[in-house]
């Protein structure tokens, strides 16, 4: 179901979406027929073999991103931790103070919206390819690291820890000399 303040076009190839956030672009994928009928995004299959079924399935999945994003929109959530880490909006860009000798900045595509709570970056759009390779580009910035756990994750990862080194002498090799 459509909601109402949501418009949809199917021709030329392509189904385009426009809404409140915004408006996308789908380019129709081969196999598959899309109809918009009382209301209803319709997704069809237009063969049987293989392929044909992936499409359909690939091509339902992205109609629905589409048309929940230009009606809510998507938010990703990161999530700083390290001590002096810190991030902050500069114009059109993100700084970061992530342990190396210089800030990062990191440009702000067009289409997408950040904000800054404390230690936590949230990004939001209503393109959700866009939203999430966003996300992982600053996310790449600064992994996690095992050891410590500093860096940038998704709100809620769970990073796995390593244990350091142990002291030496501890195992035994010292106290045997």
């Amino acid at each position: 179901m459509v909601p109402k303040d949501v418009e949809v076009k199917v021709g030329d190839g392509a189904l385009q979406v426009k809404g409140k956030e915004g408006s996308l672009s789908l380019p129709i994928l081969p196999h598959t027929k899309v109809e918009f009928k009382d209301g209803y995004l319709v997704v069809s299959i237009a063969g049987n073999d293989k392929q044909a079924k992936a499409n359909w399935g690939t091509m339902r999945s992205l109609a629905q991103n589409a048309v929940s994003g230009v009606s809510s929109g998507f938010i990703k959530e990161l999530e700083i931790q390290g001590v002096g880490f810190k991030a902050a909006l500069d114009g059109g860009a993100l700084v970061l103070n992530v342990g190396f000798s210089h800030p990062v900045k990191f440009i702000i595509p067009e289409g997408i919206k950040i904000a800054i709570e404390k230690s936590f970056i949230k990004i939001s759009g209503f393109n959700k390819h866009l939203v999430g390779q966003v996300a992982a580009q600053i996310r790449a910035i600064k992994k996690p690291e095992p050891y410590l756990g500093k860096g940038i994750r998704y709100r809620g990862e769970v990073v796995a820890r390593k244990e350091g080194k142990r002291a030496a002498g501890a195992t035994g090799t010292a106290a045997a000399a």
